[in-house]
Parts: C-alpha cells; structure tokens; sequence
C-alpha cells in the first residue's frame, strides 16, 4: 500500500494496511475518517485513537469496547466478533489476530512515514535511562519522540511507532529481548537509521543461554540498519567486535583508549554526574552513578549525528530526571531511599552499589532482591553480587530478599552484616523495613517480579496513619 503519512490514517487504508481478514463488523458510515495514533488502555485512550482490543493475563480488551467508544476512539480493532454489542457506537475491525493486526499496522505506518529518522535504543541495561537522554538531546532543536516508560516489547515497540506524528524529524524508541530473535522481528518494523547498544551483559541468561548470545541478540538492531545508517556500540565491548565486520559504519563510545567518542575524566556526587570525552567538551546529567556517562556519551553521539550543537545538547542533558524506580531517589520518614527495583542484573547490580560510595550517609544500607531470568548463572551471579556488596567499603548492611539472594549470602567474617529474607510475603515486608531508620540511605535493586517497591508503601504507611484525623 503505498501511501503518504497525511492520508495513512483513513480508514480503509488502515483495513488495507493490516491485510488478509481485516473485515468491517461494524462499518464506518464513511471512509473518510481519520485515526491519530493508537492505544491499547481505555484509561489513557485519547479521542481519535485506533483501540486495539487485547486478552490479557488480567484483562479481556474486549470488555472494555463501550469505553473506548466513550472516550472518543476512532475505530476498534477485535478478533473476538462475539464481544461486540450491535449497539457500539464506534466502527469494528474484525481481525485473526489483534496483537497481529496491530504488529502489521505498525509497520505500514514506518513505511508511510519513510521520512522519519529512527533511533533503536537496545542494551542489557540502561535502555530506558538512555532513551531519555537521547531524547532530551534531540528536542532542544527537533520534533519528535520516544517511547513511554519501558515500552519495548512486540506491543510496545508498536504502540510506539503507531503514535508517533508522521511530521516528527525523528522517533527514539526502546527495543528489548527475552528469547533470540525478538530484536530482529522488533528492529525489521523500525528500520531505524541510528541503533544504539548500550550495554552487553548477563540479562535474560534463561533465554539468551550465554554472553555470546545476549551479543548476537543485541546486534540485530545494528543489523537493520537503513543504509547509511550508524552503530553506537560500548567501549571495550569484546563479545560484539566478531558481529561488526557486516557494519559499515560503527562508533565506539566509552572509556576505552580506543573509542572513537571517549571519556577522559568523570566526576560523580549525590547530585549528579559529570564527563569530559576526548574533544574536551564536558557534559553534566543529574542522574547518579558514573555508568550514566557512558549513558549519556552515547546520547551525545546521537545528538552530534542529528547536528545538534554542542552547548544545546549540554543543555537538554541537564534536564532530565530519572525514570520511575530507576536511580530514583526519595525521602520517607526520613530515611533517603535510591529505589532502583524496576530490573536487574549482575552488571546493573554492580553498578548500583557503586553508588553508594557518591552520596554521603551516616549508614549505607542495600536492599538485594534476586536476579531472575538467569537459568543456571543464577547461584554463581548472586554470590558475586552478594560478595561485591559485602566487601565494598560504603555499604555497612546488607538485606538480602529472596531465594537465589538468601542461598547465596555465604557467612564470612569480614564485611557488611547481612540478613536474609527468603521469602517475600505482604509479612515480610515491615520486618525488612524495621531494619532501617532516619538518617539511613538505603538503596533498593532487585528484579521487578520481586514487587520491592512494596516496601515504600510499607514505610508510608505510618506516615498515612499519623495523618488520618483523631476519631
């Protein structure tokens, strides 16, 4: 189908777009409608937007058509004809499949919209961190945007695409695995022009089977580059180097004698961090701990492909804030917490930890939930985090939380105290919360499975109860 943006969004464009079996069961009276965009949630539906009707774990999609219709879609899309009451009010497009259609769709529309400069943004961790900072970057002096928190899966790589303005100049988006060939399926719909690796580590050994096999999954990105288009990789980063012979165009960014981009010096405090690269520009990130530089380095790489000057990418770097349980700091009851629970890994954990040794405390205190998705590294991944966290100076106590965490925490007679928690039951959570006290920093990290943010609702919870009016 070949169509402009302007005119994509018909919506018999649409119908044709998704192709075999995307019937009308309820018609639009005209053709001519126009969509803008897409969702997936009735609660943050805008009007004008496309509702895919999704089967969830939770929640049917198709419970929710009256309300889509309430607030204003354009047309839904379903593959359950029977869930449809004759009396809605908003146009029907039965399909086989709704996740399908909606995968189909997305990438007509990157089509349609040829003109629209992509960045891929993959990585073992930091992806989301660096989505932000590139996109921070970029829209000091262009139109576009990124995805939205985590975004990176078949679903949300899509959502990201479909919601896009077809006039944006560009489009950041998160792309993530769990199992090989997720990146090539997700990276063959945004045919980006700049992929962006940012890290290779140990994440989703379960799937992925080794370091070797996180790389291979990773380079998929650059691998779909649009021709004349750029790799931003880590430097050192040995497990990639026998992917790169098949790239053209590669760009090596970190504290590595050899990166092309290269940190010379980095500075970092309970505020924020700091860097200086090898064309003595210096750039500031009010994010904490010295592994956002490269982060950042890597959003100054993009930023300098897409021509933006020097001092308006400083300034765009300044204003970003952290995204949610991500290095996020907050204060409850007097205690200062670092939330960092929305995943983890063993480089991600090691890096968590170094930042403790930034911000001054009176006690430093680790909260280490597991590390799931691991498969067999898990025993031998937990133990080196654990004997990390122990033997670091900053740290003065350990929570360990969780099966993999508990067996891993070995007595030994020097270090950090360390107390375990094996389970994590809503009973568990205040006896580890009865270890902390004001004036304490605390640093929480651990898989988003294990739910730790739990526990600052457990310690708000007196503050609730201390504000609830004398009966």
């Amino acid at each position: 189908m070949n169509s402009s943006p302007q005119d994509f969004w018909l919506l018999e464009r649409l119908r044709l777009a998704i192709g075999a079996g995307a019937q009308w069961l309820l018609r639009p009276q005209s053709h001519d409608i126009r969509a803008s965009g897409a969702s997936i949630d009735t609660r943050t539906l805008r009007p004008g937007q496309i509702f895919f009707a999704l089967k969830g774990a939770q929640a049917d999609g198709h419970r929710f058509l009256p309300h889509a219709a309430r607030a204003g879609a354009a047309f839904a899309v379903i593959d359950n004809p029977e869930a449809v009451a004759p009396d809605l009010s908003i146009p029907v497009l039965a399909v086989p499949d709704t996740q399908a259609a909606m995968v189909k769709l997305a990438r007509a529309y990157r089509r349609a919209a040829d003109a629209v400069r992509v960045v891929g943004v993959t990585g073992s961790a930091g992806k989301t961190t660096t989505t932000r900072l590139i996109d921070a970057a970029l829209r000091t002096r262009l139109r576009g945007s990124a995805s939205i928190k985590s975004f990176n899966n078949r679903l949300g790589v899509s959502l990201t695409m479909l919601n896009a303005n077809p006039a944006d100049q560009y489009l950041v988006s998160e792309v993530g695995t769990s199992a090989p060939g997720e990146i090539a399926e997700l990276a063959a719909l945004l045919e980006p022009s700049i992929a962006v690796i940012t890290l290779i580590g140990r994440a989703h050994l379960e799937g992925l089977g080794s370091l070797q096999g996180v790389a291979a999954e990773k380079i998929a990105l650059a691998q779909a580059l649009r021709p004349g288009g750029l790799a931003v990789i880590p430097a050192p980063c040995p497990s990639l180097e026998p992917h790169l012979r098949s790239l053209t165009s590669v760009l090596r960014v970190g504290l590595d004698l050899e990166a092309d981009i290269r940190i010379t010096d980095i500075t970092s405090d309970h505020t924020g961090v700091a860097f200086t690269l090898n064309d003595r520009t210096t750039y500031r990130v009010p994010l904490l701990g010295r592994h956002n530089a490269v982060n950042a380095a890597m959003a100054v790489a993009v930023a300098r492909r897409f021509g933006i000057p020097p001092e308006d990418i400083a300034r765009g770097l300044l204003e970003v804030q952290p995204p949610e349980g991500r290095l996020a700091r907050v204060s409850i009851a007097g205690i200062d917490i670092i939330h960092d629970a929305y995943n983890a890994n063993p480089e991600s954990m090691l890096a968590a930890i170094a930042v403790l040794a930034d911000c001054p405390a009176r006690r430093r205190v680790l909260i280490l939930g597991d590390m799931l998705e691991l498969g067999p590294h898990a025993p031998d991944a937990h133990r080196e985090v654990l004997r990390a966290a122990k033997d670091h100076p900053a740290v003065d106590l350990i929570l360990a939380v969780g099966p993999n965490m508990t067996a891993a925490s070995l007595p030994r007679t020097l270090g950090a105290p360390v107390e375990t928690f094996p389970d994590l039951g809503d009973d568990d959570i205040p006896r580890i919360a009865a270890h902390l006290r004001p004036d304490d920093l605390v640093l929480i990290k651990a898989s988003r499975a294990m739910r730790l943010e739990r526990l600052l609702d457990a310690l708000r919870a007196p503050l609730r109860a201390d504000d609830a009016p004398a009966a």
